[in-house]
């Protein structure tokens, strides 16, 4: 049985993403000062684009742009502030040549805004657009596909987990119809990490089957979480081997796109378990 459907996603300018048995890795370009795992290493713009340059040349399809971070306890950034640390990096990107998608990982439809026009391609909204709906409306304008990710602080705990999650993606999903967002570009994030405990987490990732059944593409972002340092008791930059583990279980699993730190581990076990479902790709290599 195939695991991985056949999606195409359609980028501003009439480019394409093509989605299927071949993961996709999104490298994360933090351009915040207080990021769990990376804070204040690239919110310069030359580090920023160093950093680019080593994802891309370690194999990344896309590039994750973000200038807030969602760590527990982080301070909130205003629209300004977020548009001051995110579009001089995308702006200098696109400047340097670099030709992979880039997307802005943002909920402020201002921020989205601005950085699809300064050639962002996808908007990455953790409150998968129900915090600003608004950001529905600016991606169905330029024709940008959305990651909706899974983030609800209220769920009732003592109810089914995928339930809540489907119930939550409808209310997304309505917004985004309403936006005029055609449902083949939109992609989920079940959001691993978020308002979730350390068991939860693991139910979710034996449980992914059932979102994929969805018919809707699937992000897997549990790289170098607390769900694999508390497993593990390790700090944050030594959780690679349990990213990686993560990301082919997720893989295996029917997920399509993989948001991560380190992208050359994860992209190469990526490939290996492609070979391990459908065989390699270019038999007696």
């Amino acid at each position: 049985m195939l695991l991985h459907r056949e999606h195409v996603l359609t980028l501003p300018g009439g480019g394409t993403m093509a989605l299927g048995r071949t993961a996709r890795v999104m490298g994360i370009l933090n351009v915040t000062p207080d990021s769990f795992s990376d804070g204040g290493r690239f919110d310069a713009v030359p580090a920023a684009r160093s950093h680019a340059q080593v994802l891309a040349a370690e194999g990344a399809d896309i590039i994750d742009v973000g200038g807030e971070s969602t760590r527990p306890g982080a301070d909130e950034v205003g629209a300004d502030d977020e548009i001051g640390r995110v579009l001089p990096v995308i702006e200098a990107l696109r400047g340097d040549g670099v030709q992979l998608p880039i997307s802005i990982d943002s909920y402020k439809a201002a921020v989205a805004a601005r950085a699809l026009d300064a050639g962002a391609d996808i908007v990455n909204d953790v409150y998968g657009l129900q915090r600003d709906p608004e950001l529905a409306t600016v991606a169905a304008d330029r024709g940008a596909p959305i990651i909706a990710m899974h983030w609800d602080k209220d769920r009732d705990s003592s109810r089914d987990l995928i339930d809540e999650m489907r119930r939550y993606f409808e209310r997304t999903l309505g917004i985004a119809e309403d936006a005029g967002v055609v449902r083949s570009q939109i992609a989920l994030d079940p959001g691993f990490g978020f308002a979730k405990s350390l068991e939860e987490n693991y139910e979710l990732l034996r449980r992914l089957p059932e979102l994929v059944a969805l018919g809707f593409p699937v992000l897997v972002g549990t790289s170098r979480k607390s769900m694999i340092g508390r497993l593990l008791d390790v700090p944050a930059d030594q959780r690679v081997a349990g990213t990686v583990a993560t990301s082919v279980l997720g893989y295996a699993a029917g997920a399509q796109i993989f948001r991560v730190h380190d992208v050359r581990p994860n992209r190469d076990a990526l490939r290996v378990a492609e070979a391990a479902l459908y065989g390699p790709a270019q038999p007696g290599l």
